[in-house]
């Protein structure tokens, strides 16, 4: 058993794991030590000005120092940072790697869409494992990015990273509170762009279930389900069916960013944004329904997800 350090630094939040991991190729689950999360919106502007701005920068940092201190604290001895959309997309990344490497001392790795989705499913399908013959979509909707992978039991048949998040589509087009009906269609044409690029790579055809992970997808999930607090416990595995999906989409899109505040399970960090979180996952399920010929009639929502795969890849180096 290993005590391992998982950090995600998404284009939204940046996530901390301290987990025990059994040996590599050993069987079980990672156990949780630590889980903490902090909004700290990276890719502020980037997708219209292509750079990191100092003050999301400094915020990052901050959350990055009170991470290394837990990290020491609880005694984890290997470290991986992984950063992902937001970082790819900005010319002055080496600003935000510099600074992550003085304040962690590790090297934090800007990691393709390609190896961010290869994780994603990792994470998800550790703790929602996928047996048999059956082949099983993952959806990661992030701030700055979604992956779509494929799966089966023995791993990775196709994936594909594109350029569609909540913070990014809110800066491009949902700049109304709430938005406007044209926002919105400009904002699915973005998105039906975005799906087939994927399906390019990805057969979306064969899947025969889809999870759904990250934080947008959990609020959501959350939201249909009319908790009364955010329980990542009910939120977790919970299956739900395509209309219901589809309604509490609709609902958080419709709401003003004051009404989504008001949720007892939101986030002050997504309020603003996971009104094209919805869009997003409303418009990608209706596809996924689509293309599957019937087959795909709802999605199961994890909590486990990019995080978990950091986490899983630093002991399977070993």
């Amino acid at each position: 058993m290993s005590r391992v350090a998982a950090i995600d630094c998404g284009t939204n939040s940046i996530r901390l794991l301290i987990a025990d991991a059994s040996a590599s190729g050993a069987p079980g689950p990672l156990t949780d030590v630590v889980r903490e999360m902090r909004v700290v919106r990276l890719g502020q502007g980037v997708d219209a000005t292509g750079e990191l701005a100092p003050e999301a920068l400094e915020r990052t940092f901050a959350a990055a120092r009170d991470y290394a201190r837990l990290i020491e604290d609880h005694g984890a001895r290997r470290v991986r940072f992984a950063a992902t959309s937001a970082t790819r997309d900005a010319r002055n990344r080496q600003v935000f790697v510099d600074g992550i490497r003085d304040l962690l001392g590790v090297e934090p790795e800007v990691i393709s869409g390609d190896e961010e989705a290869a994780l994603s499913f990792a994470g998800a399908s550790s703790v929602l494992p996928v047996t048999g013959e059956d082949a099983i979509l993952v959806v990661d909707l992030g701030g700055g990015s979604t992956e779509f992978v494929l799966g089966d039991s023995g791993g990775v048949i196709a994936a594909r990273s594109v350029d569609i998040g909540c913070v990014r589509l809110t800066e491009r087009h949902l700049r109304n509170d709430p938005p406007t009906a044209a926002q919105i269609a400009a904002a699915e044409a973005d998105v039906d762009a975005a799906i087939d690029l994927a399906a390019r790579t990805v057969p979306f055809d064969r899947a025969t279930a889809v999870v759904g992970v990250a934080g947008s997808i959990t609020t959501i999930t959350a939201h249909a389900l009319g908790l009364s607090e955010y329980q990542p416990e009910r939120i977790h595995g919970a299956s739900l069916d395509l209309v219901t999906i589809s309604d509490a989409c609709t609902s958080l899109l419709e709401m003003t960013r004051a009404e989504r505040a008001a949720l007892p399970y939101m986030h002050p960090g997504r309020a603003d944004v996971i009104g094209a979180g919805a869009l997003v996952w409303r418009r990608i399920l209706a596809r996924l329904a689509e293309a599957g010929n019937g087959r795909i009639r709802g999605a199961v929502s994890s909590e486990h997800d990019i995080l978990d795969g950091i986490a899983l890849s630093i002991r399977d180096a070993e």
